[in-house]
């Protein structure tokens, strides 16, 4: 009994100790680390100025990005292009969300529901919280990472909640971000490169389909919550 009590508290204060480092580096290094990738060129400097290391510097920034949700990703992407180009940019992109998002996703899942309610907020968590309990997570989860505008490092947490298989979430989660992974990477490389014509275009592509989904998205949430609740009938 004794034993299986001091099993329990050292759980608790282990997921409490990591809820608290969570918020304190969020308070941390969300302002700084954003005021640093909002400048593609004084963002190259630092990151070059690690020499060998700079490709690990650049996917620690990506990992971060989402595991701390505050810290917006489009910078890091389009600076990733304006530093390594659109095709290695996207590589480096690609590598750095998906580590992050496997430990986002597994750490929802250590913490549960409540805990990670309390790290992103309750109501960000009620709002996705039709994924938890339906079989069409899936095929929900793809579309929901898909829609533009919609936040994509807190739906990872939300994933790690729902009863999709990892290696599915991953790979889905994969394919449905290439797309924006893609698009910031060719902004940043032909910013870098002075291009600015083929920036500009794909810089409106990319806002029209941001504001679109933002627009959209409600009606969007809606029919997939229909969708899950029917399927749950």
């Amino acid at each position: 009994m004794l034993f299986k009590n001091k099993t329990k508290l050292k759980y608790i204060l282990g997921i409490t100790a990591a809820v608290v480092l969570m918020v304190v580096l969020t308070i941390l290094l969300t302002p700084a680390v954003t005021e640093l990738v909002s400048d593609p060129k004084h963002f190259e400097g630092f990151i070059h100025s690690y020499g060998n290391l700079s490709i690990l510097v650049f996917l620690g920034f990506q990992i971060l990005q989402v595991v701390i949700a505050a810290i917006p990703g489009e910078f890091i992407q389009i600076a990733g292009g304006y530093i390594f180009g659109s095709i290695m940019g996207t590589v480096y992109s690609v590598m750095g969300i998906l580590i992050g998002a496997v430990i986002a996703f597994f750490a929802a899942r250590f913490l549960g529901v409540k805990l990670v309610s309390k790290l992103l907020s309750e109501k960000s968590v009620e709002k996705f919280n039709f994924l938890l309990n339906t079989r069409k997570s899936e095929i929900i989860i793809f579309v929901l990472f898909l829609i533009p505008g919609l936040p994509k490092d807190i739906l990872v947490y939300i994933a790690g909640l729902s009863p999709i298989k990892p290696l599915r979430f991953f790979s889905i989660y994969t394919v449905a971000r290439l797309p924006g992974l893609v698009g910031s990477s060719i902004i940043g490389a032909n910013i870098q490169s002075q291009n600015y014509l083929v920036a500009i275009i794909v810089f409106i592509v990319s806002c029209l389909l941001f504001f679109g989904g933002l627009l959209a998205r409600e009606l969007i949430l809606n029919k997939l919550k229909s969708h899950s609740h029917q399927d749950e009938a």
